[in-house]
C-alpha cells in the first residue's frame, strides 16, 4: 500500500498536482484572507485525482472526437470551421483539469510561449471568422491550415528543444542550395 501511495505522489507532481501537508492546511486558511479571486476560484474548485483524470480524458476525447468529426462536413466551411475549432479548444482546457486553469495560463503566457499562444488564439479567431463570416471554403480551409500549425508549434513549445529540432528539420528538408 506504501507503494501505491508513493507512486500516486509521483503521478500528482508529474502532473503538476500540489501535495498538501496538514501544516500547509494551516498556513492556507490564515493566508485565505488575502487572497485573490483566482485563488477563490481554485480553492472552489478542487478535484480528487481521479476526477482530474476523469475530466482530462473526457474533455481530451471530445475535443478529438470533435476534431475528427469536422472532416466529414468538410465542405461545408461553417460547420467545419466551428466543428474543427470547438474540437481543438476542448482539447485545450482538457490540460486544465491536469494542472488547473491558474496555471494553464500562466504556462500559456510564459515568455517561452506567449508567441506561440497568440498565434493559436489568433488563429482561431482567424477561422472562426472566415467560417461564420467570410463563408468562403478556401479562406477556411487557409486559416484551419493555419490554426493546425499554429497547434503544432504551441504544442512543441512544451516539449523541450522540440521547436529548435523541428525549425531545423525543415530549414534541412527546404534548403535550396546544393
Amino acid at each position: 500500500m506504501e507503494k501505491m501511495n508513493q507512486a500516486l505522489e509521483k503521478m500528482k507532481m508529474l502532473v503538476g498536482i500540489e501535495i498538501e501537508d496538514e501544516e500547509e492546511d494551516e498556513h492556507s486558511t490564515a493566508a485565505a484572507n488575502n487572497s485573490s479571486f483566482m485563488d477563490d476560484f481554485n480553492r472552489n474548485c478542487t478535484l480528487s485525482t481521479k476526477q482530474r483524470f476523469y475530466g482530462f480524458a473526457i474533455c481530451f476525447a471530445a475535443g478529438l472526437a470533435c476534431t475528427l468529426l469536422s472532416m466529414l462536413v468538410f465542405f461545408n466551411p461553417v460547420k467545419f470551421g466551428i466543428t474543427f475549432t470547438f474540437g481543438n479548444l476542448l482539447s485545450l482546457g482538457s490540460t486544465a483539469f491536469l494542472i488547473g486553469p491558474q496555471r494553464q495560463v500562466t504556462m500559456m503566457l510564459d515568455p517561452v510561449r506567449i508567441y506561440a499562444t497568440a498565434l493559436y488564439l489568433a488563429s482561431i479567431i482567424i477561422a472562426l471568422l472566415c467560417a461564420l463570416y467570410v463563408h468562403n471554403k478556401l479562406l477556411t480551409l487557409l486559416a484551419i491550415i493555419l490554426e493546425f500549425g499554429a497547434l503544432v508549434w504551441y504544442s512543441l513549445s512544451y516539449i523541450p528543444f522540440a521547436r529548435s529540432m523541428v525549425s531545423k528539420i525543415f530549414f534541412a528538408c527546404f534548403d535550396t542550395e546544393f
